[in-house]
């Protein structure tokens, strides 16, 4: 009964190509070369396996690893089978699939470039060189730690403000009186760059010193605001672990494109279709 719903569930991982990276460790017990199952005078390794877990490795997802090997066996047993049959009946003679082989040949070739030539050349050391010559001279922008006390009417805006004046507690008032989100906590925003807030509860909050608050009450679409100002700080440089996975796309993509202008140099690309041409002509 295993046996038949795990067959099943192969046959469903039969689908196009989806070059997806797994990590090769869920299927290799072994060695490589080891052979895990034979096919008339065929053999499946455990680079098989872990060949075709990389090209079905979304597909997996769906089962529990515990089951990815037997799958991938099955849809490797299955695909020697319908192979060898397509052999038999001369499927791999024609004119169509050799085309369409020689299609899938250049892709695997083109990826396999681009993992050992593109994305394989990035280094760790690229990446933090990239890391300090990009913030080198990192001057963050100014950040505004502040509490806010958000009412329905100007009048309200005003009393609180006397409260204030009185020695009320800023955020004791924002539990009480606050209809906005942050009034559970006070009234706490926490920190904030210049363009997150709407222009004139910013422009408001930036004329503030620290921990004063203002003295009129500023209008916004949300309402009246009392903001009380706690902090101001300067952004701090972000850690290279933070910017790594960036850093090394940008590396890569401008990689690929100097690599890119390389190879056309010395194989120049003549496109012979006039509304290709045309289309790759820039406008």
């Amino acid at each position: 009964m295993f046996r038949f719903s795990m067959r099943r569930q192969a046959r469903s991982l039969l689908v196009p190509a989806l070059a997806l990276t797994l990590g090769s460790s869920a299927v290799f017990a072994a060695e490589p070369d080891d052979v895990v199952a034979k096919v008339g005078s065929s053999e499946i390794t455990e680079a098989d396996l872990a060949f075709a877990a990389q090209d079905l490795g979304q597909e997996l997802q769906r089962f529990p690893p515990a089951q990815w090997r037997a799958i991938l066996l099955d849809v490797l047993v299955d695909m020697e089978l319908l192979g060898q049959a397509a052999k038999g009946e001369g499927i791999d003679k024609d004119e169509d699939f050799q085309k369409q082989m020689e299609f899938v040949t250049l892709r695997a070739l083109r990826n396999a470039y681009l993992a050992q030539k593109i994305d394989g050349a990035i280094s760790e050391e690229d990446v933090k060189a990239a890391y300090d010559k990009e913030y080198a001279d990192y001057v963050g922008p100014e950040e505004l730690k502040a509490r806010h006390i958000l009412v329905k009417e100007k009048a309200e805006a005003e009393a609180l403000i006397t409260e204030l004046d009185g020695g009320a507690d800023f955020a004791e008032l924002a539990k009480e009186k606050s209809t906005g989100p942050s009034g559970p906590n006070g009234g706490d925003l926490g920190y904030f760059t210049k363009g997150q807030m709407v222009p004139p509860f910013e422009e408001a909050a930036l004329k503030l010193e620290k921990g004063t608050y203002t003295k009129e009450p500023v209008e916004t679409q949300f309402g009246w605001h009392v903001i009380l100002l706690e902090d101001k700080r300067q952004q701090e440089k972000p850690t290279l672990e933070a910017v790594s996975a960036n850093l090394r796309q940008q590396l890569i993509r401008d990689l690929y494109a100097e690599t890119m202008e390389e190879l056309k140099a010395e194989h120049p690309v003549e496109i012979l279709d006039e509304e290709l041409a045309k289309a790759d002509t820039p406008q």
